[in-house]
């Protein structure tokens, strides 16, 4: 049966389908292989919509419309512009400016694609003027996208928390100290590429035209203090930290920047409701195949071949790594973690694991995977935005590979660099 499943999803997912249809498929050929037929298909249904019915999930659609109306406002350009004002004229202060601003746009997007569109598309042209090489540009944009995914709001780390049942409140702050050491190295890195192509830098801003960006900036700073401030201070959940984003970003984009009309908003809920029903339906898909492969007993199975039940805590976070690291090279991310968390989640427990840890630990792989050729999604997202050949974009990413993959080997022997703020935030 495990070799029908999965022969088929690899099949179907060769012929160009959509990841969903694949594993609606492997679970409609689990349910009938091990029920007997077609008796029980309301059994199927009933996962998948019970896949779906965590209240927590109504912060992914909030968080999608809030970065979307951000991206078709002035925010995004904004927080850009106060970046710029402060590290343009560094060396390499450019290529610093596009890191730090996909910190800050992660901080209140949750998504590495919006990232991508809304940092990339005004970064790239003056960085290319500026004299970077395109392949590190393309490399800096995708690969510090990645930090949007631990940065708080992360949507990988709601759905990881949704799976696993893990705290999503902890797990956003304790993305906090990764996604930050990502950008002190992605910085270093590009000043170092700065000195050895001689790059030339960005005339200094004065005083004055720091804190004109500053005044200008002011607005757009308050989704992370909503976001961390809030969930930090005990005021929001994540799910009413999402709701209060989409208020504060229309009464930004709307009332104080007057920069989106009514028709663009219907427009942009229109874009959120589909980019909405894709995501919801990989997570009721992926909640039917867990039921499969659980009730067929297939993680057992997998997990003892590799001999997991054998392995101390090191290893099996870094066969943990592997799996994700790996699965994100070929798959969505969002069905990675849906189909992989289940598998591991009673090795996690046996071995005391903390699942704050392993869940930052798989939101950091997951990352870099999504990142990662041949089949990262973020790279195809770069494709289509910026127009450039796959070859062309995927040519300057490993050097960046190299250092998200030393942060995710620096977490598992410190996993403090994660849970020093947990720790401080949720102190009893």
């Amino acid at each position: 049966m495990s070799l029908a499943i999965f022969g088929t999803m690899i099949l179907l997912l060769l012929l160009g389908f959509p990841m969903m249809i694949p594993l609606i498929a492997g679970s409609l050929i689990g349910f009938v292989s091990l029920f007997g037929g077609m008796g029980q298909l309301d059994t199927m249904v009933q996962q998948i919509l019970a896949g779906i019915r965590p209240a927590s999930l109504i912060a992914v659609p909030m968080f999608i419309f809030a970065a979307d109306i951000m991206t078709r406002g002035q925010s995004a350009a904004r927080l850009i512009d106060l970046v710029m004002a402060f590290v343009g004229h560094l060396k390499g202060g450019l290529a610093v400016s596009t890191a730090t601003a996909c910190t800050l746009f992660g901080a209140v997007s949750g998504s590495t694609q919006a990232t991508v569109v809304a940092v990339g598309g005004p970064l790239r042209p003056r960085m290319l003027q500026a004299g970077y090489k395109d392949n590190f540009v393309l490399a800096l944009i995708v690969n510090s996208s990645d930090i949007a995914f631990l940065i708080p709001p992360s949507i990988g780390m709601i759905i990881y928390g949704v799976v696993s049942g893990t705290s999503i409140s902890e797990l956003f702050i304790a993305g906090i100290g990764p996604g930050l050491l990502i950008l002190v190295l992605f910085s270093i890195y590009s000043y170092i590429y700065a000195r050895r192509h001689n790059v030339p830098v960005e005339p200094k801003s004065s005083w004055g035209e720091r804190a004109r960006a500053m005044q200008r900036a002011l607005w757009p700073l308050g989704f992370p203090v909503i976001i961390v401030g809030g969930i930090y201070g005990g005021i929001f959940s994540p799910t009413e930290a999402a709701a209060a984003c989409v208020l504060y970003a229309l009464f930004l984009e709307m009332v104080v920047f007057r920069e989106l009309s009514i028709k663009q908003l219907y427009a942009t809920a229109k874009s959120t409701g589909l980019i909405t029903a894709v995501v919801f339906i990989l997570v009721g898909a992926g909640a039917a195949f867990s039921y499969v492969i659980s009730f067929a007993q297939i993680p057992q199975q997998v997990l003892g071949a590799i001999g997991i039940d054998d392995m101390g805590p090191y290893a099996i976070l870094f066969t943990i790594s592997i799996a994700f690291f790996v699965g994100c090279m070929f798959v969505d991310p969002i069905v990675v973690i849906l189909i992989l968390v289940p598998i591991f989640a009673p090795v996690v427990d046996s071995a005391g694991l903390d699942p704050v840890l392993v869940g930052t630990i798989i939101t950091l792989q997951v990352a870099i995977g999504s990142a990662t050729p041949p089949f990262g999604c973020d790279i195809f997202t770069a494709i289509a935005v910026f127009k450039r050949p796959y070859a062309e974009v995927v040519r300057g990413t490993p050097p960046f590979i190299v250092m998200l993959l030393g942060v995710a080997v620096l977490l598992i022997f410190f996993p403090q660099i994660a849970l020093f703020l947990r720790d401080l935030a949720f102190a009893e």
